[in-house]
């Protein structure tokens, strides 16, 4: 249950409380170096063209059955078999915290909350038990949010059983007109928002706070965040959340959506039956559209904090929303998005070179809320490079509308739309449900039609030869105007970061068009990706594992290949590849140096092609490669186009290229990410949590700029260049729709050509282990109200099938217990995470980790809490009831787990290196089924050991906490 706020302020960046460490510099490399995904959205009307359609109105897709009951509230239903025995329900309020009164600010959000603790028919919390004790699970299968103007209900339930379907819309009718508002459950509720408002404060937060009511000037949008006010929270009257729920919740302002593997004849009967039965509202309140006022000037706001990591501009260009309706407005959306593509493909090329004016950049056009949208430019830039960052933007979006796009980049584009729309048309039998389910709900609020793919074939296949090079430059001098645009920026607040003023950051907009600024050029990629193909090998041995359908080959290199064909999804292969030995064959003091050799070949690219002209050579083609080493073992992960994507296997292996420029420009970037990472509260938390994890090891430090400063891209690429100089130690696992006599021949060639010397190794036991007994810590650092706390329990375990399963349903017990105890009960907390993990190697051991954020007073009457709990499980293990819903949990998401690739690619990976049968994969039903309370039981007392845990807590600064225990 969340409250979100408007899409277009949302920024792609590195999570501030991931795990940090040097090997984790691929996963930023791939964040870094690939341009950000251009989504569909609304914009200016196009430049007419020859090939321009007439203005005909959209076709709904016709799938989909729609109707309106006479109470006033629509539906939208569709037959899909993907996931089969599953439903996604959906029930829609054309209402959010843009329609609060003065005194409610918050409460549409509380009212969502309130959905969950009872109705007439379902006391308290029974809901989301009900749900539960079927299989779902609260979060992903059982959730709801709230924004500026809608609220969105979403349960997930099996279609195999009539009674659960038909309880699934008994829920959303209820939802719809009958929550209880009992008051000793709004008292229990009250807390639980106000620690969703608590998790949501800090340095983005409040300057967030401080920008949003310039953004939305004059707008009511800037005084009605979701999440509301709160004093509001802790003081609102019932009679005032009522007031909120018994306004806006009415037919005539919902839809149901429902879609899944169900006869939608009698779905319609249900919805008739249950939503129908719904009385229309008498004298209804008008619902209001709140528009954004236009102004003529340039709207600056400047906002720094001492706890904010980044320095971020976001330039905003606000117009009024306009509907997508008609063929002509369908055809303008494609020549937007194409533009959109274009730019940040150039932002990503300016990112690769020298000095680089931002870390990261990038253009959206879409909705900004319900009444307008936005054209915004986006960069994330090094401190004190807001001024220069901005120079870069106004400079690109110049260049542009000066010069703009080349014919070449224009093809390029629309060869990746292209290919993109062939494959969701290849697609089209195997939609997930959700998906089809949010376009849905989307068509109702945005009041514009959903259309079927085979229109979205047809149409984009005949438009987009019509697309001019000349419309879709006309763009930018469109979006890109000097009235009704918005300049935020966000800093640290710190000592030798001096930000411009109001006055010089407006002065960039006149003296960008004043600048001799020169035409963009580019050289034609290589059309080959390979220049001299190898000589190839051949599969020596064959086995099937019939009871899977999985074929091993064994080629003549000492390459090893297990292959599971599946029908699956219509148009995608995916693979991994690993081989035994990874970073811990460097030496410690060698670790440092060479440890970013995955990042190398990501950077500079392979064969002929550097990162950039790679990029543009696979336009057009649904593939990507990645080379990836950890600390015990190398490897690859990848997907779809399998030609191109065995010919980069084999570029990575054999062409790997070293640009020390391209490299320190990325280390650059990167450094800009981590220099003011120390001022996070968050970072301070998970970096204790790592260092005490490893005991400091050299090899787990946090990565910081100083870490970068002692990495030698030498060095590191001649680590790559060993660990993939001989492949005969590698196996490589392939899933997906492929058939065999096709995959041979491309095996034989580019994985039977990889290099092979025969060399047997296997990794090394570096020594990093957890500490034993109880070792306690404190970190105190932020302004805000706000702690949290981690407990990690570890030590040995005997690595088996079985073994594994017992500590995931033991996470899954504590998943639900702590979540009533913890939330629902106590209202201490927004969510409690519960995290399983076990590891084979370097010798075999588990690590089980409970978290939870509150108020810091409240932090330690909750660990208590959370405690009792384990202890209860240790000493009288779980209920019946309880035993049925972690047993029906596993079931369920085994059910459409075994029609997934990533779960056969992960399960074959697994009991491959674990020196399992592949033939027992499928035999995991049984384990589940015996499950006993007694497990559960034996689980918790094994692996739950009050003796032998690690506690991390995170208070604000000055707080009188605990303080570090061993």
């Amino acid at each position: 249950m969340v409250a979100q706020t408007a899409n277009s302020t949302d920024e792609v960046m590195t999570s501030q409380s991931s795990r940090l460490s040097v090997f984790s510099l691929r996963l930023v490399a791939a964040a870094l170096t690939c341009a950000i995904a251009y989504q569909p959205a609304a914009a200016q009307t196009a430049v007419k063209s020859a090939g321009q359609p007439a203005d005909g109105p959209l076709p709904f897709d016709p799938a989909v059955t729609r109707g309106v009951l006479p109470n006033g509230m629509r539906y939208f239903i569709r037959e899909n078999h993907k996931p089969e025995k599953r439903a996604e329900l959906r029930l829609v309020v054309n209402a959010g915290s843009v329609l609060e009164d003065q005194d409610q600010r918050g409460l549409a959000h509380m009212v969502e909350h309130m959905a969950f603790r009872g109705t007439k028919r379902f006391a308290k919390n029974e809901i989301s038990s009900y749900l539960e004790s079927v299989g779902m699970r609260f979060g992903p299968d059982i959730n709801a949010f709230t924004s500026f103007d809608e609220t969105v209900y979403m349960i997930t339930v099996p279609t195999d059983t009539a009674s659960i379907v038909d309880k699934g819309f008994q829920i959303l009718s209820e939802w719809a007109h009958n929550v209880a508002f009992e008051p000793s459950q709004i008292e229990k509720e009250r807390p639980v928002v106000i620690e969703e408002w608590r998790l949501g404060q800090g340095a983005e937060n409040r300057m967030q706070n401080k920008w949003f009511p310039v953004l939305f000037t004059d707008s009511r949008y800037g005084v009605r965040l979701p999440i509301g006010d709160k004093t509001i929270l802790e003081t609102y009257k019932p009679a005032t959340l009522k007031r909120f729920y018994h306004t806006w919740y009415r037919p005539d302002l919902m839809s149901v959506v429902a879609v899944g593997d169900f006869n939608k004849q009698q779905i319609e009967g249900l919805i008739k039956r249950y939503l129908g039965a719904i009385p229309r509202s008498s004298n209804p309140r008008a619902r209001t559209l709140f528009p954004v006022p236009r102004h003529d000037s340039t709207l600056v706001s400047i906002n720094r904090d001492k706890e904010a990591t980044r320095s971020v501009i976001r330039l905003l260009y606000k117009e009024p929303k306009r509907l997508n309706t008609t063929s002509a407005t369908y055809r303008e959306r494609l020549v937007e998005q194409l533009f959109g593509a274009m730019f940040n493909d150039r932002f990503s090329e300016i990112t690769q070179k020298p000095n680089p004016p931002f870390i990261n950049a990038y253009a959206a056009q879409g909705g900004l809320v319900r009444s307008a949208e936005s054209f915004s430019l986006t960069a994330v830039v090094a401190d004190n490079g807001i001024q220069r960052g901005l120079n870069s933007l106004l400079s690109e979006g110049e260049r542009v509308k000066k010069f703009g796009f080349l014919q070449a980049e224009l093809d390029r584009a629309k060869k990746d739309m292209q290919r993109g729309i062939e494959q969701a048309y290849a697609e089209r039998e195997k939609t997930n449900s959700g998906v089809y389910a949010e376009s849905y709900v989307s068509a109702f609020l945005e009041s514009e039609p959903a259309t079927s793919v085979e229109y979205d074939l047809a149409a984009i296949t005949r438009f987009l030869p019509t697309i001019s090079l000349a419309e879709v430059n006309a763009l930018a001098g469109k979006w890109m105007t000097d009235t009704n645009r918005v300049l935020v920026t966000t800093s640290p607040d710190k000592p030798g970061i001096v930000d411009p003023s109001p006055s010089e950051l407006r002065l960039a907009f006149d003296a960008v068009k004043r600048a001799d600024i020169a035409a963009y050029s580019e050289n034609a990629p290589s059309l080959q990706l390979v220049e001299k193909d190898p000589a190839g090998g051949r599969v020596v041995s064959e086995r099937k594992i019939k009871e899977i359908d999985v074929t091993e080959w064994k080629l003549s290199n000492g390459v090893r290949v297990l292959l599971k064909p599946t029908d699956f999804n219509a148009d995608q292969i995916s693979f991994n590849a690993y081989s035994p030995g990874g970073a811990s064959l460097l030496s410690d003091a060698a670790y440092a140096a060479a440890s970013a050799a995955d990042l190398i070949p990501l950077t500079s690219g392979v064969g002929k092609f550097n990162v950039v002209d790679l990029q543009k050579f696979l336009a057009g083609k649904q593939v990507s490669v990645s080379p990836m080493i950890d600390d015990l073992s190398e490897g690859f992960f990848s997907q779809r186009d399998v030609d191109t994507m065995l010919q980069l296997i084999y570029l990575y292996f054999t062409q790997p290229r070293l640009d020390t420029a391209l490299v320190n420009t990325f280390l650059g970037r990167y450094r800009g990410v981590l220099v003011n990472r120390s001022a996070s509260p968050e970072a301070a938390f998970s970096d204790t949590l790592q260092v005490t994890m490893s005991q400091h090891s050299v090899r787990e430090l946090p990565l910081t700029a100083a870490t970068l400063d002692r990495i030698d891209p030498f060095k590191s690429y001649d680590f790559y260049k060993d660990r993939f100089s001989d492949a005969s130690g590698f196996t490589f696992v392939f899933v997906g729709n492929f058939k065999l006599d096709s995959m041979k021949p491309l095996v034989e060639k580019w994985l039977g050509g990889l290099p092979s010397t025969g060399k047997k190794e296997t990794w090394r036991d570096t020594g990093i282990r957890p500490p034993k007994g109880v070792v306690q810590r404190v970190v105190k650092k932020g302004a805000e109200p706000k702690a949290r706390t981690a407990l990690i329990f570890t030590g040995p375990f005997e690595y088996t099938r079985q073994n594994r399963y017992y500590l995931s349903a033991l996470a899954e017990l504590l998943n639900i217990k702590l979540r009533e105890a913890l939330r629902e009960n106590l209202g201490g907390t927004y969510g409690v995470s519960v995290a399983p993990g076990s590891s084979r190697e370097p010798e075999p051991s588990y690590r089980f980790t409970i978290g939870f954020g509150s108020a810091p007073e409240r932090l330690e009457s909750l660990t208590a809490a959370a405690l009792a709990q384990i202890d209860s499980v240790k000493k009288f293990g779980t209920t019946p009831e309880y035993l049925n819903k972690v047993k029906e949990a596993a079931l369920r998401s085994r059910e459409t787990a075994l029609k997934q690739n990533g779960y056969w690619l992960s399960q074959i990976s697994t009991f491959d290196q674990s020196g399992w049968s592949l033939a027992e994969i499928p035999n995991g039903e049984p384990l589940i089924t015996s499950l006993t309370a007694q497990d559960l039981q034996r689980a918790a007392n094994l692996y739950l050991r009050s003796d032998n845990y690690v506690r991390v807590s995170l208070y604000p600064e000055n707080y009188p906490a605990a303080e570090n225990k061993e």
